[in-house]
């Protein structure tokens, strides 16, 4: 295998790693670019919670507050555990919640005066 040959098979190599990169972070970030999710989250950042309760919270159909729940489950942004019949619903401590954590900070630092927030009426 000659030098341009084999550079082109490590471009290929790359290329195709990227893009299997590329979908996870598109996956990944999608679950917090929904303001519903990101909601979710804000709530469980402060305690565990079941369905019920966080629609109850956010004022949010359960079945809407199911599919989201699922959603960030499947990147396990958060988790789940069976008490008796309900299942709760905790922040990734691990991985998740140091995240939330540095966009905190990098914001605080960063992006002052910079809010475009919607106000409440």
């Amino acid at each position: 295998m000659n030098k341009a040959s084999s550079k082109i098979d490590n471009e290929k190599t790359f290329i195709k790693s990227c893009c299997i990169g590329e979908n996870k972070y598109n996956v990944f970030f999608t679950n917090l670019a929904n303001p519903l999710k990101v909601k979710i989250l804000l709530y469980l950042r402060i305690k565990d919670m079941n369905v019920t309760e966080l629609g109850k919270a956010l004022k949010v159909e359960q079945s809407k507050i199911s599919h989201a729940l699922t959603s960030m489950k499947n990147c396990k942004i958060v988790l789940s555990k069976q008490k008796g019949k309900e299942r709760i619903y905790s922040l990734n401590k691990e991985t998740i919640l140091p995240m939330l954590n540095l966009i905190d900070k990098h914001a605080s630092i960063n992006c002052k005066n910079k809010c475009f927030c919607n106000k409440e009426k």
